[in-house]
């Protein structure tokens, strides 16, 4: 298994991907799924994850990331469902006195839960030991409102919630009904607690080298501000520390400003969709993008998506049901884990991971005006020997203008579903050339020295 020997940095001459500790531009890209943190389920408690065959899946697949989810709520009544769904472990203990809503103990937010930090710290060890990065999220905007999804308001269940905690911390200073105000800085009380929350995360995992941190999924557009103080927060606690981690902005849900996103002060952000979901807008290096199904459709996109992406200089990842059964979307045929389309996707995930760690990802930027299909990573003109990556998603005739370079570069095919690897003839530079692909539908042209 490869050996991650330090924190991920922004790679200083090509910004679009992190760099290791020795230097090598990294392509991350995998799966995530809900689940893989807390236990998630129906009974009190939830049936426990299989964490250990979560990560035999993703590395079966070739995958380097995934996001570890976090949920702030214990509990959710589930008005679709006629009953409640329950989340274990949470940051902290449920000591009373007296009950919270869902009938349980009240939360001391003065007290730590050791149970869901070990369990935080042991998983990152595992993913590292195997070669995964892990981003951490911190705080997550679904436990604090229902989003117009009408399963039902996770606010009932939130250890904010002024009846759910024994600290008479309230977490609804507008009066909202729910907890948006909590991912505010109105409220100095709830500040001071996520503050010591995360604080107390970065004592848990900091000392480990494949950690990455993420501010909280999809949170509510008035949490622009709250979300670079913490990102702010977490640059100033490991700047006393031996290791700094990167630290990632996940575009707001509703209100998301991706222009926002990319003028934060994090190292990485997971934008909405530009125009087209299925076109991704080239990376231009403002910002590491990590490319998240999960903040473009949901649960979607396929493996065309996929190769587009990674041609465009992002970092494509996937929201996996994987196992949804486990949790409360069972019945959303759309989403089932076992559909082709998600299977292929994840191979795809894996190709191009394999493929990126075989070039010298560093030297390469988007240049879509370089091939007819305008899908490229390729190496600046300047460059004697290129390497060329370009990808063409509908067959047909594939045309590569190399007329900036000169002599001959060898041709590879590589089947973006399958990964088989075909080996064609030199192709001369000098001029535009035209390929034909020996896959179908689509194919991954490599032209390299």
């Amino acid at each position: 298994m490869p050996t991650i020997t330090g924190p991920l940095r922004v790679h200083p001459t090509n910004p679009r991907y992190f760099a290791d500790a020795e230097g090598r531009a990294i392509l991350l890209t995998g799966s995530h799924t809900w689940d893989n943190l807390q236990d998630v389920g129906w009974t009190d408690p939830p049936a426990p994850f299989d964490y250990e065959k979560f990560l035999d899946f993703l590395v079966g697949h070739g995958h380097n990331f995934f996001r570890l989810w976090t949920w702030e709520h214990g509990s959710c009544p589930m008005k679709a469902y006629g009953k409640w769904l329950h989340f274990e472990p949470v940051p902290f203990v449920r000591t009373g006195p007296g009950n919270a809503l869902d009938g349980k103990p009240r939360y001391d937010l003065e007290k730590f839960d050791p149970l869901y930090f070990q369990r935080m710290r042991r998983r990152v060890i595992a993913a590292g030991e195997r070669g995964i990065y892990v981003s951490i999220m911190l705080f997550d905007g679904w436990s604090l409102e229902e989003k117009n999804v009408q399963y039902g308001s996770p606010w009932a269940g939130h250890y904010f919630h002024k009846d759910n905690n024994v600290n008479g911390v309230e977490g609804d200073p507008y009066r909202f009904g729910d907890g948006r105000g909590t991912h505010h800085l109105r409220s100095r009380a709830v500040l001071r607690v996520q503050e010591n929350y995360v604080r107390h995360v970065i004592e848990t995992v900091g000392d480990l080298p494949n950690v990455l941190y993420e501010i909280s999924n999809e949170s509510n557009g008035a949490s622009y501000d709250w979300q670079n103080h913490l990102i702010d927060f977490i640059h100033e606690v490991e700047s006393h520390r031996p290791m700094q981690h990167p630290v990632g902005f996940t575009v707001p849900f509703p209100g998301g400003d991706n222009h926002r996103l990319l003028t934060s002060r994090a190292e990485w952000v997971s934008p909405k969709p530009g125009k087209d979901m299925n076109e991704p807008e080239v990376a231009d290096g403002r910002k590491v993008i990590l490319d998240d199904t999960d903040h473009l459709w949901g649960i979607g996109g396929d493996r065309f998506w996929a190769w587009k992406s990674f041609c465009r200089g992002r970092n494509p990842l996937f929201m996996d049901p994987y196992d949804s059964k486990s949790i409360w979307i069972d019945e959303l045929k759309n989403w089932d884990p076992d559909d082709d389309r998600w299977h292929s996707l994840r191979r795809a995930l894996g190709h191009m991971g394999r493929l990126a760690k075989s070039v010298d990802l560093a030297a390469l930027t988007p240049r879509g005006e370089l091939v007819s299909s305008g899908y490229c990573l390729a190496a600046a003109d300047s460059v004697k020997k290129p390497t060329i990556i370009a990808y063409q998603p509908h067959g047909g005739t594939l045309s590569v203008d190399l007329s900036a370079w000169s002599g001959e570069l060898q041709l590879r095919w590589i089947n973006p579903d399958s990964g088989e690897v075909k080996l064609a003839s030199f192709v001369s530079c000098g001029a535009k050339v035209q390929l034909t692909p020996p896959f179908e539908p689509d194919a991954v042209a490599v032209i390299s020295a």
